[in-house]
């Protein structure tokens, strides 16, 4: 446990050091865990129930009784965007966690043993790929019908080529490397040389791909749910959000579609930035 305590410690000493000279990494961090934790505690500090209507004081203006305004209906526009980050960050987990395990598995057989199981992953991973990802999306989501599996199993699916084709070209990079080699000339089983010497030499790009494909999860999840396909009403989900919020624009009450807005931009660019800095990190080549 002390061997083990201490270890971590000279882990978090590490990142704390890496933030200090990666101020705009440390920034998406700061980002992307504020929001977390804001979702998370939601029913603690949003002053409003978020699925509580009140005809009496509809599309009010930000203000201290209302931060972000009032919606269409009256619903407090700041509690709603509290609650969203708890759904759109679900969504994003679900989609990213779906995609990274099935693209990951069938990049790795077509990497590693290759041949015709190379062939026919890849081909159909090309399939896949040949539709816009949310294209495709919103035609799964068309044909299984508006809900939040549903639409993380769109979004997942059409995330499985980028994760299949990542692992795929890393394990055919390295699965005749010298450290492969020399497992398997002292008789280590292909099982072994796979999950303890190859895969965790893979992961640097899944790492990084998977904080990019979250902030595209959000997108998307977004993107379904304002066109109808996605979350429904009455979901406090930013997509759902900024559709209701949008033929209103141009009678003045912008803020009903702008904070879910600016939620998704804020988001989607902590991501990127956290996805930018691990690449530094982890790839000993751009340190």
């Amino acid at each position: 446990m002390k061997g083990l305590s201490l270890g971590l410690s000279s882990n978090v000493k590490l990142f704390l050091r890496w933030c200090r000279y990666n101020p705009i990494t440390a920034l998406g961090f700061a980002v992307v865990i504020g929001v977390g934790v804001l979702g998370l505690l939601a029913p603690l500090i949003a002053p409003y129930d978020p699925y509580a209507l009140n005809p009496r004081d509809r599309m009010l203006g930000p203000s201290w009784e209302h931060l972000f305004g009032t919606g269409t209906m009256g619903e407090d526009i700041f509690s709603r965007v509290l609650y969203g980050a708890r759904i759109d960050f679900g969504i994003g987990f679900g989609a990213v966690f779906i995609g990274l395990v099935v693209g990951s598995s069938v990049g790795v057989i077509a990497g590693y043993f290759g041949g015709k199981a190379d062939e026919a992953a890849m081909r159909l991973m090309d399939m896949i790929a040949a539709f816009p990802g949310f294209i495709l999306a919103l035609a799964i989501t068309g044909v299984l019908g508006p809900s939040i599996p549903n639409l993380i199993v769109a979004i997942a699916f059409v995330n499985i080529p980028v994760y299949a084709r990542l692992m795929r070209s890393r394990f055919i990079v390295i699965r005749g490397s010298l450290y492969a080699t020399a497992a398997q000339g002292i008789g280590a089983s292909r099982w072994r040389i796979l999950s303890w010497h190859l895969l965790p030499n893979s992961l640097t790009p899944i790492f990084v791909q998977s904080t990019l494909q979250f902030g595209w999860a959000i997108l998307d999840a977004a993107g379904l749910s304002f066109l109808g396909l996605g979350v429904r009403l009455p979901a406090p989900e930013w997509g759902v959000m900024i559709g209701l919020g949008v033929p209103r624009i141009i009678t003045g009450e912008w803020w009903i579609s702008f904070f879910p807005g600016l939620a998704i931009a804020v988001t989607v660019m902590g991501f990127n930035l956290i996805g930018d800095g691990l690449q530094d990190l982890l790839d000993p080549k751009r340190r």
